[in-house]
C-alpha cells in the first residue's frame, strides 16, 4: 500500500494512540525513535513501524497537537511520581487530621524503612538474646531499634541490667543510620541471621523508641534502667520519662477517652491492675463507668484477695499497651503526660 501524507482533519479525526506514537517518533528523530522501539514488545514494534511507514508527512498543527498532549501526559506522570513521606503526610493530615495521620505515617515509615530483619522479627526474645550475646552494645542497639517494641522489651528484660541500660542509652541517642554502618552490622551478623539491610539512611531509635520498650517492662526493671540511662545523660533520661506511660496516666484521660479505653479491657484484669492504684485513679475509673459496672468492679476488687506483684505489673503493662495503641491511632488523647505523679501502692 502506498504511503500517503495525512491531512490535518483526516489525521486528527481518529488520532489513535498508534498514530500519536508514530508522530512522536517521527518528530524525535531516528536515534530517539530507535530507543523507544527497543522498549516495546515485538508486536508493538511491528504495529508502530507500520504506522510510521504509512505516514509520509504530517502538518505542523498535528505535530504541535501531539507534542502538547505528550508533554501534558509526561508532566502528569512526573507529578504523580513526586510522592514521598511529606506528600503522604499532607494527604493523610487533610483526610484524617494531624493526630491520626501521625500514627498511620509512623506505621508506613516502619514498612518503608524495613531493614530485612524478617527472621529476627519472628524469633522469641530468648532466642534473640542468645543471637546477640557477645555483640557490641551499639550493634544490639541498632537491632533492637528495628524490632517491635514488645520484642525488644523481651530482649532487654533477659539482659544484664547494666548492659541493658547501656544499650537503651545508645538507642535513645540513635538518629540516622548510615549505609556504611548497616553494611558493617550485616557483615558482622551474617553467620547468625539472614539480614539484608537497607542501603538508604533509616531513622532508628531516639527517646521515643526507648520509652516504648520500657513501657513493656515491669516497673522494678523500668526504674533500674532509667537510672542507668540517667547516669549517662540526665537530659536523655528526662526525655524518655516524659514520653513514657505509667498506669497512673489513666488519670490524665478525660471521661470520653477513659470510657473508650475501658471497652478494650477485661474486668478481671482491670481489678487486678487497680490493686496497686491510687484512690484518686480508682475513683476516676468508677466515675466513668455505669453504676452497675462500677459496682461489679468494686465487688471484684473485694474478692480478689492478695495477689503477686508481678501479676499486677503484668496487668499494668497490658493496659498501658492498649492505652498507647489507642493514642497512636488517634482515638484518645492523653494531655499533660510526663508529670511527676506518684503511684500509691
Amino acid at each position: 500500500m502506498m504511503a500517503v501524507a495525512l491531512p490535518r482533519k483526516d489525521f486528527l479525526s481518529p488520532l489513535t494512540g498508534r498514530r500519536k506514537a508514530a508522530v512522536l517518533c517521527m518528530t524525535l528523530g531516528r536515534e530517539k525513535a530507535a530507543e523507544i522501539l527497543r522498549l516495546l514488545t515485538p508486536p508493538e514494534v511491528e504495529d508502530l513501524g507500520r504506522e510510521i511507514a504509512l505516514t509520509r508527512a504530517v502538518e505542523p498543527e498535528v505535530v504541535q497537537s501531539v507534542l502538547q498532549e505528550f508533554r501534558g501526559v509526561f508532566q502528569a506522570a512526573e507529578a504523580a511520581a513526586r510522592g514521598g513521606v511529606a506528600i503522604a503526610q499532607e494527604i493523610l493530615e487533610r483526610a484524617l487530621g494531624p493526630q491520626r495521620a501521625k500514627a498511620i505515617l509512623e506505621r508506613i515509615q516502619e514498612h518503608l524503612t524495613d531493614t530485612g530483619l524478617k527472621r529476627l522479627r519472628k524469633a522469641a526474645p530468648e532466642v534473640l538474646s542468645n543471637a546477640l550475646r557477645g555483640e557490641h552494645p551499639q550493634t544490639i542497639a541498632l537491632i533492637l531499634a528495628h524490632l517491635d517494641p514488645r520484642q525488644s522489651a523481651g530482649v532487654i528484660m533477659a539482659m544484664d541490667p547494666e548492659l541493658a541500660g547501656d544499650v537503651l542509652y545508645r538507642v535513645a541517642r540513635m538518629d540516622k543510620i548510615s549505609p556504611e554502618m548497616l553494611a558493617l552490622i550485616e557483615t558482622g551478623l551474617a553467620n547468625k541471621t539472614d539480614l539484608s539491610l537497607s542501603q538508604e539512611m533509616t531513622t532508628s531509635g531516639g527517646p521515643q523508641a526507648v520509652a516504648k520498650m520500657l513501657n513493656l517492662t515491669v516497673s522494678s526493671l523500668e526504674k533500674m534502667l532509667l537510672d542507668a540511662i540517667d547516669k549517662k545523660s540526665g537530659e536523655i533520661a528526662t526525655q524518655v520519662k516524659n514520653l513514657m506511660f505509667v498506669f497512673e496516666d489513666l488519670k490524665l484521660l478525660d471521661g470520653k477517652a477513659l470510657q473508650r479505653l475501658l471497652r478494650e479491657i477485661d474486668g478481671k484484669e482491670l481489678a487486678l491492675a487497680l490493686k496497686a492504684a491510687s484512690e484518686e485513679l480508682k475513683q476516676h475509673i468508677f466515675t466513668n463507668m455505669s453504676e452497675r459496672a462500677a459496682s461489679a468492679l468494686k465487688e471484684e476488687l473485694e474478692y480478689l484477695g492478695p495477689v503477686k506483684v508481678r501479676d499486677v505489673e503484668a496487668a499494668h503493662t497490658r493496659i498501658i499497651e492498649v492505652m498507647r495503641n489507642l493514642e497512636e491511632q488517634g482515638e484518645i488523647l492523653i494531655s499533660g503526660r510526663g508529670g511527676a505523679d506518684d503511684v500509691i501502692a
